[in-house]
């Protein structure tokens, strides 16, 4: 059995119906990028652009995009059925990202079929989109794998950082001191060394799907693509930087960033994943590229950006699964109790987050906000928190309007601000000169936690039945039951509830799944 790669991924997406080839003809100016959003938008299937404007012929003419960018791909890529449930693929990558399996090095492999170095090196060979009509121009590095390595404890980290062709052999690239790799490029800084990078792309879609999740330091992406996959990826050597990449990689680019700011360049726009203009150009580190490895034939891997409503992105799916299992893992490492489920909408893309709880405690819902506020994570992640119980499904928005109307009193202390704290430097609501990464290293932001379980705060009521809360109406079970068997016979011409939602759905079981305080 071959060893998963992204043409095994192709081969999978193919056989369920989830890949168009594109062999009209294409340009990279712009028009890939309005295929692409267009396509995601309707929940289309992955694409491959195989006849695209000035690279018909050469070094690559292949790209592909959209092959994690709906919730089907995403079950292909866990091998899980097609009618898994959103909370159950949560549930099974929090436990799969528990169980790392670590990669294994080998001599060479496909990546190594054509090596260049110095002159033979132009990233303009590559079909590199201009996504959207405002970016500053061609960005490579959307849904690659940027590695780099701490100096101290050796361990790989593999991120998701975008990055804009800016010559032959340049690179600019947004690099933000709070990231994974920002720790390692200040460790190179105090020692006024240049740091060793590698981007790969198009490795199987594992690659970015774990390079975009935001786990703890302490784990490494390739143990975390090995347990996705169920078996340790082949890494191989690179040829001019101290680093190791998929041997089944379709593209690697090897190079150095100069910590010298005398050394940058301009770099942006882009439109980034909140949906707005990422930035203004300004002075960035440069990847000065040393060599360039590729499969033949090879296949360049990218994504749109700028999620917003009704327009996702593949970013969107990551924060859907992979964020909300991880924060679920970092609850419980924080010693957190009763966490039942956890869920980051598409479109937020981590902004915010609602945790269900088995509320056991006076103060749950804060100490569930402060433990995902101190993680490095909180970076770019969780402004906004909703807590509820776990009668509250927390991927109805109708649910969640009626748990924040009647469980909430903001004069009460259901509402925390805590900031200002360091943010997302790419968050529009945060005003330019708050953002500023060169001056502060990172955004601010003042976080929001909504308690929207129900208070202990209250006293115990003999009308409530010695509650602190009135007890919810509900239909008693017996005759809830009498009228499910009888309802044909009223005549009333809409089907009654099956069994199925009954279990999840009628009054009375929620209220027998939701403790009385």
């Amino acid at each position: 059995m071959n060893e998963p790669d992204l043409r095994t991924w192709l081969d999978v997406l193919e056989a369920a119906g989830q890949l168009a080839h594109v062999r009209s003809r294409v340009d990279w100016d712009e028009e890939i990028g309005a295929i692409t959003r267009a396509t995601l938008a309707l929940g289309g299937p992955a694409l491959l652009f195989e006849n695209i404007t000035d690279h018909t012929q050469g070094r690559c003419t292949r790209f592909l995009t959209g092959g994690l960018g709906n919730k089907h791909q995403v079950r292909l890529l866990l091998s899980l059925p097609e009618d898994t449930s959103d909370q159950a693929v949560v549930r099974h990558l929090k436990e799969t990202f528990q169980r790392p399996v670590p990669p294994r090095v080998v001599d060479t492999g496909p990546v190594k079929e054509n090596i260049l170095r110095d002159d033979a090196i132009n990233l303009w060979e590559f079909p590199v989109p201009k996504w959207h009509h405002t970016d500053g121009g061609r960005y490579i590095d959307t849904f690659c794998g940027v590695v780099t390595q701490d100096r101290v404890t050796q361990r790989d980290n593999i991120g998701i950082y975008r990055g804009q062709v800016l010559g032959e052999r340049k690179i600019g690239k947004l690099l933000i001191p709070t990231q994974g790799w920002g720790g390692h490029f200040q460790q190179h800084r105090e020692a006024a060394k240049s740091m060793p990078v590698a981007v790969v792309y198009g490795g199987h879609d594992a690659l970015p799907f774990c390079a975009g999740t935001p786990f703890p330091k302490r784990i490494c992406e390739w143990d975390m693509m090995g347990a996705v996959l169920g078996q340790p990826i082949s890494l191989v050597p690179c040829e001019t930087v101290p680093l190791h990449v998929p041997a089944s990689a379709e593209i690697v680019v090897e190079g150095y960033i100069d910590p010298d700011p005398a050394t940058y360049e301009d770099e942006g726009p882009f439109g980034e994943y909140p949906g707005y203009l990422g930035g203004q150009s300004s002075p960035k580190p440069v990847l000065r590229v040393t060599c360039v490895t590729h499969r033949d034939d090879p296949i360049l891997r990218g994504s749109l950006e700028a999620s917003r409503p009704g327009f996702p992105t593949e970013d969107g799916q990551l924060c859907a699964y992979a964020w909300s299992a991880v924060a679920w893992n970092m609850l419980e490492d924080a010693g957190v109790s009763g966490i039942t489920d956890v869920w980051m909408s598409a479109v937020s893309t981590g902004a915010s987050i609602i945790v269900q709880i088995h509320k056991m405690y006076r103060g749950h819902a804060q100490q569930v906000a402060a433990a995902l506020w101190g993680t490095a994570a909180s970076q770019w992640f969780w402004k906004n928190v909703i807590v509820v119980e776990e009668d509250i499904d927390i991927r109805d928005p109708v649910a969640l309007d009626w748990a924040v109307a009647f469980r909430v009193n903001a004069g009460m202390g259901d509402i925390t601000f805590y900031g200002p704290t360091f943010g997302s430097v790419l968050d529009p609501s945060t005003p330019p000169e708050k953002a500023n990464a060169a001056k502060y290293g990172t955004g601010e932001w003042t976080r929001v936690l909504i308690d929207a379980t129900r208070s202990w705060e209250r006293e115990r009521r003999p009308e409530y039945g010695n509650r602190r809360y009135p007890p919810l109406y509900k239909l008693d079970s017996a005759l809830e039951d009498r009228i499910a068997k009888r309802w044909p016979e009223y005549g009333i011409g809409i089907p009654y509830l099956d069994d199925a939602q009954r279990a999840s759905l009628t009054l009375t079981d929620l209220a027998k799944r939701l403790p009385e305080v």
